[in-house]
């Protein structure tokens, strides 16, 4: 993997040019720390186990046991079927998370100073506190909705590092824990204060012992995608909002009164999340015919995964309304299907991805239904599959 922060870095290079020079020391920190992540993730990603390898066969073997056990419920009788859930619901409440939050005191130096473990009362630090609950948000999901024990299916304990360096305007996944940093005050906040931040990055970690994609062009894309999916959801599963009343922001809270900007992206509108002077202005596309074909290197954010990830994105949300009700019960559950399925190549493109949710979609819903429809249609609305 490569590194998966949530501000992408044309933001980044943009704050270079601020004629304040403590934006552009923080700038200049956050772009260099970024380059620092890459072999950090790498080595700690190569040496997990059950990281993936080539095709599937590096998937972990719950996820194996879980996707042949719901083909086997679907030939049980209702009653049966119904009987089994209510034991898989039981079982999943009996997972918890493992959560310990470290302070970095705007050091360098990972974890840091160990604040607060599980069960522990909360603290006088706000960032400690909306990191500790945004980790057990995310587990939350992936526990009661998927029935999953953690990013690994295996109950991996969840760590997180605050107050990571100086005005630090990033947060990330490093492949082992997360890390959060303050924001400069000038265009950034505190990046503990988004909860659909925290689901992202942790879902990155997700994507790594699952479907493990490429972190260059579409499969990157689809990687950074994927985790402002079940980002999304983690916000509006805490908010109790059905995918109509969702306003389906990344990263909402995060700009300072300074920016023209309401998040970092916008997954119902791609492409109007943000409008800067000092910024720029939101590139993400809403469909294929503004799909941005950029060199495959870290100047170019690796094919501009950032940008392009606009399009799986709307496409989400589109299954997600079509199919109504929760996001999680209809296109999240055929999204975490297709991520732990083990039957795509870990450089799928757009296509491919669509065509496996489209087929997902059928197999858990019925050929024919709704919600596979709504699926198919979100995919050709983007542009990705022709109608």
């Amino acid at each position: 993997m490569s590194h998966c922060l949530i501000v992408p870095p044309q933001i980044l290079r943009r704050l270079l040019d601020s004629d304040e020079p403590a934006v552009v020391r923080a700038a200049e920190r956050t772009l260099a720390v970024s380059g620092t992540i890459v072999g950090r993730r790498s080595v700690r990603s190569s040496g997990l186990t059950g990281s993936p390898g080539a095709g599937n066969a590096g998937l972990i073997p719950q996820d194996l046991r879980q996707r042949a056990e719901t083909a086997q419920e679907r030939e049980l009788p209702s009653t049966a079927r119904d009987r089994k859930r209510a034991q898989q619901s039981a079982a999943a409440t009996s997972y918890s998370p493992k959560r310990t939050i470290f302070d970095a005191k705007n050091g360098t130096d990972l974890p840091g100073t160990k604040v607060r473990e599980e069960g522990d009362p909360a603290s006088k630090d706000e960032s400690v506190n909306e990191a500790y609950d945004g980790l057990g948000d995310t587990f939350a999901l992936y526990a009661q909705v998927y029935n999953r024990d953690s990013l690994d299916g295996k109950g991996l304990p969840l760590l997180a590092t605050v107050h990571y360096d100086k005005d630090f305007d990033n947060a990330y996944w490093d492949g082992e824990q997360m890390v959060f940093g303050d924001g400069d005050g000038v265009y950034f906040r505190s990046f503990t204060d988004s909860v659909d931040v925290i689901g992202h990055e942790l879902t990155h970690g997700f994507t790594q012992y699952t479907a493990g994609f490429t972190y260059v062009a579409q499969s990157g894309a689809l990687n950074e995608s994927v985790s402002d999916c079940f980002g999304s959801m983690v916000k509006q599963r805490v908010n109790k909002q059905s995918a109509a009343d969702a306003d389906w922001l990344i990263g909402q809270g995060l700009f300072t009164d300074k920016v023209k900007g309401v998040a970092l992206r916008s997954m119902k509108a791609p492409g109007t999340a943000y409008d800067d002077p000092h910024l720029g202005k939101d590139p993400q596309p809403a469909d294929m015919d503004g799909y941005q074909d950029l060199p495959h290197d870290e100047q170019n954010d690796n094919g501009g995964v950032h940008v392009n990830s606009g399009i799986p994105n709307r496409a989400f949300y589109l299954a997600a309304t079509g199919i109504g009700g929760n996001s999680w019960d209809g296109a999240g559950r055929i999204w975490y299907d297709v991520m732990t399925a083990g039957n795509l190549p870990k450089d799928v493109d757009f296509k491919g991805f669509a065509e496996a949710t489209i087929k997902s979609a059928g197999s858990i819903f019925g050929a024919g239904s709704n919600q596979e429809q709504a699926v198919q249609q979100a995919w050709v609305t983007v542009k990705v599959l022709t109608g």
